[in-house]
């Protein structure tokens, strides 16, 4: 039977005679019967407490900052001054060649000592001493040429093979250095060519720039 359901006439008249007899002999019975008599409601009618919020306190270890100071070497900067030479500015004539002055040597070349026709023919059919015979030929008309037309002489007065010292400043248009060039001037090196140099050009005059271009005139056989 549902415990909210009121009971019958007979059901509470059992009941009341039970707890006659109940309440006579337990105490604690009676107490609890006055009180809900007196209007204070059953235990049972009583909301349950509402949950208690309960704090625990935790001990947490108190983390402690601790610095370590590490001796550093003091970087010292340090500067080099490197003297720079002053920079002089050089103005530089550009000078466009003139063909006629080749073109004449060419002719000249080509007159004395066949030249042109040397070295546009194809030896390849030929023997050895064929060729050498030619280039004797060409060999001392070309010389003809150089010792007629101009006045050539050694750059280096010293003979080839010996030691030479070249002092800051030299002219690096008149000598070239080889092998193993490292530092500045004095070097010390062998001389391995003595170079040369042009001293005087004897070149004929032209009456006619334009007949210059024809280093060889064709011939015709009557």
């Amino acid at each position: 039977m549902n415990s909210k359901t009121p009971p019958s006439f007979l059901s509470r008249i059992a009941i009341a005679i039970g707890s006659f007899f109940a309440i006579l002999g337990n105490g604690r019975l009676a107490a609890d019967v006055t009180r809900l008599r007196g209007g204070e409601p059953l235990a049972a009618d009583v909301p349950p407490p509402a949950p208690r919020e309960v704090r625990v306190e935790v001990p947490v270890e108190r983390i402690v900052e601790v610095r370590v100071e590490v001796p550093v070497e003091k970087i010292v900067e340090k500067r080099v001054e490197v003297p720079v030479e002053k920079l002089v500015e050089k103005t530089v004539e550009l000078r466009v060649p003139t063909d006629t002055a080749a073109l004449q040597l060419l002719g000249l070349l080509q007159r004395e000592a066949r030249f042109v026709d040397f070295v546009q023919e194809d030896v390849a059919g030929y023997t050895d001493a064929e060729i050498g015979a030619a280039a004797r030929v060409v060999h001392e008309g070309c010389r003809k040429v150089l010792r007629e037309h101009f006045s050539i002489a050694p750059v280096r007065a010293e003979a080839e093979g010996s030691r030479v010292t070249l002092q800051a400043g030299f002219d690096a248009a008149a000598v070239r250095l080889t092998g193993n060039v490292v530092g500045q001037a004095p070097f010390t090196g062998t001389l391995g060519h003595r170079g040369w140099r042009v001293d005087d050009v004897r070149l004929p005059q032209l009456t006619d720039d334009k007949a210059a271009a024809i280093v060889a005139q064709a011939e015709v056989e009557l």
